[in-house]
């Protein structure tokens, strides 16, 4: 059996996907990987969800909360972009104040910010997660509901790279190719 070596990319971007939950961040994340790995180039996906599970499974959804998780995996994306990896990041990042920040702690082109945008209807619409659901019983019940788009502000990117639509209407693999377009300058 013969295990194929991905390539290092010198001075890595970090692509740094953002919108609400259930925008599809996560999903072309995967695309993006996928090609990446079809070109041999060294790529990290890191996942909101699966990162609150381990190193951020101290943290809440308060507006704290979430800049320490923005700014946890900001760090984390930079190291792994200075090892030649590309970080591919899927993380709601609410707020355009901590996602600047990140930006700052990378060099100057070195942060793609690709903001999935995808309408709230559509995002509750899939609500793979349940939260859409959960969130409604909450608000029902009278309940603080911190849901990013509902009970939370979602401040989406004012200058982004990249703008995706993400309510289904282009093809995955389209969508993945024009991010994999603009990490070759394209």
């Amino acid at each position: 059996m013969s295990i194929g070596v991905l390539r290092t990319v010198p001075d890595a971007p970090t692509v740094w996907f953002t919108g609400l939950s259930g925008a599809g961040k996560t999903t072309i994340a995967r695309a993006v990987a996928e090609l990446l790995t079809e070109a041999g180039l060294a790529h990290t996906l890191l996942d909101g969800d699966e990162l609150r599970a381990t190193v951020s499974a101290d943290l809440g959804f308060s507006r704290e909360d979430r800049a320490e998780q923005v700014r946890r995996v900001g760090h984390l994306a930079r190291i792994l972009g200075d090892a030649g990896v590309v970080p591919l990041v899927a993380l709601v990042s609410p707020f355009r104040v901590d996602r600047d920040a990140v930006r700052r702690l990378h060099a100057p082109g070195r942060f793609l910010e690709v903001h999935v945008a995808t309408p709230l209807e559509v995002c509750a619409e899939r609500d793979v997660k349940g939260l859409y659901a959960r969130s409604a019983a909450r608000s029902a019940a009278g309940e603080e509901d911190l849901l990013t788009g509902v009970g939370q502000d979602y401040e989406a990117p004012e200058s982004p790279e990249l703008v995706l639509d993400g309510s289904g209407k282009g093809s995955l693999t389209e969508l993945a190719r024009r991010v994999a377009e603009r990490l070759r300058g394209e």
